[in-house]
């Protein structure tokens, strides 16, 4: 079972990553749907570092389980409140993408 947990962890924190850069890069597949949710774009940097954070935590959780509880916690009510702003901008297509996210940090955390 620990293996299970280290490497789903790992995938979950490229994953989380991933998205991160492409916020820092202003992928146009990423900032598009911001700027038609109404994010305010002074908000990306911080969308962006805290997804990078969340994703260290993750990886350090494996070494200091609190971190890593913590960094689970606050993605999860990252990529919550992403679904929230989706669906307050009434863009239901886009539902399920921060749900992708969402979900390897919820296994994670069960798996930890």
């Amino acid at each position: 079972m620990f293996t299970a947990h280290v490497v789903v962890t790992v995938l979950a924190a490229a994953w989380v990553a991933f998205s991160a850069v492409s916020v820092f890069a202003r992928a146009a597949w990423v900032v598009e749907p911001l700027a038609e949710y109404g994010v305010p774009q002074a908000l990306w940097p911080w969308l962006g570092a805290a997804k990078t954070a969340g994703a260290l935590g993750l990886v350090a959780g494996l070494f200091v389980p609190a971190i890593g509880l913590a960094a689970g916690i606050g993605l999860v009510v990252y990529f919550t409140g992403a679904v929230a702003t989706v669906l307050r901008a009434r863009s239901y297509k886009h539902v399920p993408f921060p749900l992708l996210y969402l979900a390897p940090v919820v296994v994670a955390m069960a798996l930890a």
